[in-house]
Parts: C-alpha cells; structure tokens; sequence
C-alpha cells in the first residue's frame, strides 16, 4: 500500500539528502535530518548560500536557466570527516507553487572506489611500462651475446640448435701489454678506454658486414660470414682488421694511454651455438677460429698476420709483406704474410714477388 501523504516520520527517515528551495531567493523551504546533518545543521528559512560555497551557487544558479535536471559535486560533512555529495537538482511544483528540489547522495565510498580502481590502473600501466622496459634491456644485452637471427630463434624456441658455417673468415685481436697496463693503472680508466675501443670496433664491424662474437678480458674476436653467407667474407675481414688498426693509430695520437694490437685472420668452417644454461653465451669453434688465434699469437703489435691463401683475393687491394713460414699448433708449418692498408695503386706483381 503507498501511502497518499509523506509522513513526517517517513521524510525523516530516507537515506538521503532532501530539500526544497524557493527558485526567487533560493531559501530552504524543506529539508530532511539527513540534508541538514550533512549541510552545517541547516534548517528552513536559512539561505541555500549558506550550504553551497560560491562556485557552487554559481553552478545552480547557471543550471536552473534550463529547464532540465543536472548533478553537480559538493563538499559535505559527516561528523567530522568531509564526505563527497553528488547533488541532482529538479524543477518542481508544490501546492502550484514552484520549487527547486535538491536531492542529495553520499558518494564518498563511490570516489574512494574509483580513486582506487585509478590508482590501481596507473599502478598496472606503471609495471607493464617496467616489464616492457626489462623486456628491451633483456633483449639488448641477447643481443649483445648473440646474433640477431640466433636470438630470433631462442626466443621462438628456448633453444637454438647448433649450426655449421661454411666457409668464413675469423678475426681474433689481442693487446699487447695489457695484463701489465691492468694491473698498473686505475682499473676505472682501463676500463673505460677498452670500452670505448670495443665499441668503436663493434661499429667497424657492423660497417664491413661482420659480427662481433665475444670478448674476453683483451681478446675481440668477430667472424664475417656468420650467421648470413657472404661470399666475400675474406675481403670483409681484412677490411675490418684494416680499419680497427687505422682506428688504434689515430686514438694513440690523442690519448695519453697506447694501445697496441695483434691481430689474425683465418678463413675455414666453423660452428655456431649457445652454450650454457644458466649463463649461457653464443660462441663459435672450429680450425678458423684456432688458426686466428695461432696468427694472432705470432702477429707483431699493430700487425694483421694471414694465411698465404688469402693473398689471392687480396693482392689487388691490400699490400701484403712479411711473407714467411710459421709454425701453428695444430696447424703445422704455415706460409703466413703481413697484411697492410689499402694500395693507392692496384698490384701489379704476384704474392711470391712480394716475398
């Protein structure tokens, strides 16, 4: 059964703020228990300016131009804690007299909830925005240990199967003096200028289509070749071991520590694979890898020792002295040659002239 009348017990009763204002002087003609605990203990006759500060009034007063109803947020209290009041203000009639009827809702928990959903997105946003970034770190350094397709691979597979290169040309470099210059001078420093010179060979390499492998302590070594074919591998290599001699050269020139280095190339197959599980490092093994490392070892400072096999693919752009016989580990007696910077005139003599 509904009622006919709002009893007064009834009215004091709703869950909400009610009150009924004259539209002329906006003075409260009615207001529920509930409206006046929220609005400073306000009661009939009081002014509605003395429940909404002046934006607020404004903001009413620009909403009753229309006719049609609109919320609007205000600042309440509840005891003594300041609570959130979503205020929906209609057009009415009372006795044919009209009024403004101001129906209020607490929605403190409401902007609690939501400020927390926020908080909780910005957080969600936050750690995908740290995982991405984690994500690309991981991938910078795998890719620093390994070559791109190699790491393609791991990543679609969590493994990367071991593969023979065939044939390619091998760059192994190693400075002399720097176990002395290690212990010698400030680690800081020493690091520091291997670093900058690491990073000047890895753009050498890049440039002349080869690929750094590892480091290790002093020691560089990059294969060109790996992991695409080229059929101009040798040419490549010498290149780069031309290019990273030139560049030690002119770094001695301007910096107070010198650098010198050793450095052989080799050309033969070789294998490729990750190896490791938990500290797992991509590495290449195969007589072109230990026959750069003999040339290296038998190489003066600032030298790049070859094979005789290489002398007929370089001879027309690289000068090539020094021949003579040396005798590799595991190689035996081997007819090796000093390879130099680029000719300003093509050849003209065979690699036996030079010797």
């Amino acid at each position: 059964m509904i009622p006919e009348t709002l009893s007064s017990k009834l009215f004091s009763a709703i869950g909400i703020g009610v009150a009924l204002v004259s539209p002329g002087d906006l003075t409260l003609r009615l207001v529920n228990p509930t409206f006046s605990q929220w609005f400073k203990g306000v009661s009939i006759g009081d002014p509605l300016a003395d429940v909404l500060d002046e934006g607020a009034l404004q903001r009413l007063k620009d909403g009753l131009a229309s006719d049609e109803p609109f919320t609007m947020d205000v600042a309440g209290k509840a005891g003594r804690r300041t609570i959130d009041i979503e205020v929906t203000v209609r057009q009415a009639r009372h006795d044919d007299e009209a009024m403004v009827l101001l129906e209020c809702q607490n929605i403190s928990r409401l902007r609690q909830t939501e400020a927390m959903i926020d908080s909780y997105a910005a957080m969600v946003e936050r750690k995908e925005r740290e995982l991405e970034r984690e994500k690309v770190q991981a991938e910078k350094l795998l890719l620093n240990l390994m070559p791109r397709s190699v790491y393609e691979e791991y990543r679609a597979y969590g493994s990367v199967m071991p593969r023979l290169y065939e044939p390619v040309s091998v760059l192994m470099i190693d400075f002399v003096g720097f176990t002395d210059m290690a212990v010698a001078a400030d680690p800081t420093v020493t690091v520091s200028e291997l670093n900058d010179i690491y990073t000047a060979f890895d753009r050498i390499a890049e440039l002349y289509g080869c690929e750094r492998i590892k480091t290790l302590g002093d020691a560089y070594l990059a294969v060109a070749g790996l992991p695409h074919p080229n059929p101009d591998h040798v040419r490549a290599a010498a290149q780069c071991a031309v290019k990273m001699i030139r560049f030690l050269k002119r770094r001695n020139e301007t910096h107070p520590h010198t650098w010198r280095a050793r450095i052989g190339v080799a050309t033969g197959p070789v294998v490729g694979s990750v190896v490791g599980v938990q500290k797992y490092v991509y590495d290449v093994f195969g007589p072109a890898v230990n026959q750069a490392a003999r040339l290296q070892q038998c190489s003066e400072p600032m030298e790049i020792t070859v094979p005789k096999e290489f002398a007929s693919e370089l001879i027309d752009d690289f000068s090539l002295d020094k021949v003579r016989t040396e005798t590799l580990r595991g190689f035996g007696d081997v007819q090796v040659a000093r390879l130099k910077e680029r000719r300003t005139q093509p050849a003209s003599r065979s690699f036996e002239m030079l010797s």
